[in-house]
């Protein structure tokens, strides 16, 4: 039971997030060009005809950039809400576009796709379950703060993409104007690295082996700080960060199959307080 997964770039300069299991794969949103994603997969040692699908998390460019160009060259089906369709303005040909709904699984090949709701300043926004061979990795990026639908999904992954955006100190006294400090810190804006460690250890499930720190603020963050935050805390789960400036290393996620059944319903996300910081 395996998959491979890899994060091809993290962050507000672009997002990509590869997962395959050896035949089939997909991507997570597509906010690079299609020649950087190629160039990427390749020295990872991935092809791109093993893509059989893109799905898109929300309209925002760095999610989308990329799509209209991957989709074109490589004909690939790119699956979408109607509403993010209709608020990205892609031009992707009518044939491509797939819609997908929440909890309504999307099978590729061997994979299975479950969107479900998030908190975050778009107009449809979802995270994203990719399971197949008995494992299940999570996408949880763009998200102000964890609903009860992020918690959920969240217990069930062997891996995951989390977002650890900002560090609150940086972000307090940063060069940012106080509108957009507000917006990062609502809970439609992003996760700081408290929110997601909280997330993670109240709700990462003990067979978790990989975190993958992502979306990290250029200005806000850093790589040290962000896994410090983690590492006391990480027990025997790896953590990693992905980068904003290249692809991850290749990851072959290993383990048990998680039994326990998704919760299906599909109310409107609220935020959970969580917290162990005090």
């Amino acid at each position: 039971m395996s998959l491979f997964i890899a994060s091809l770039n993290s962050g507000s300069n672009g997002n990509c997030y590869y997962i395959g299991n050896g035949k089939e794969a997909v991507l997570v949103d597509a906010g690079i060009s299609c020649r950087e994603t190629e160039k990427r997969m390749k020295k990872l040692g991935l092809k791109m005809d093993s893509v059989k699908a893109v799905f898109i998390s929300h309209e925002h460019g760095d999610h989308i950039k990329g799509i209209e160009s991957i989709a074109s060259k490589h004909n690939l089906p790119v699956y979408i809400t109607p509403l993010t369709l209709h608020h990205s303005r892609l031009r992707v040909s009518e044939p491509m576009i797939k819609h997908f709904r929440a909890y309504e699984a999307v099978e590729i090949g061997g994979l299975s796709v479950l969107a479900f709701p998030k908190l975050h300043d778009a107009s449809d926004p979802h995270s994203f379950l990719v399971s197949g061979n008995g494992i299940t990795i999570g996408v949880f990026t763009d998200i102000g703060a964890p609903c009860q639908h992020v918690i959920d999904n969240f217990k069930q992954c062997h891996a995951a993409f989390l977002e650890a955006n900002y560090d609150e100190d940086m972000l307090a006294n940063g060069r940012y104007p106080e509108h957009l400090k507000k917006r990062i810190k609502s809970e439609y804006g992003h996760l700081s690295n408290r929110q997601a460690a909280e997330l993670f250890i109240t709700h990462g499930p003990a067979f978790m082996t990989h975190l993958f720190l992502s979306h990290l603020s250029k200005d806000n963050n850093n790589p040290e700080l962000a896994t410090r935050v983690f590492a006391r805390h990480a027990g025997k789960t790896n953590i990693v960060v992905a980068s904003r400036y290249e692809e991850s290393a290749l990851y072959h996620i290993k383990g048990k199959s998680y039994q326990e059944p998704v919760k299906k319903a599909v109310a409107a996300p609220k935020a959970v307080q969580i917290s162990l910081f005090g």
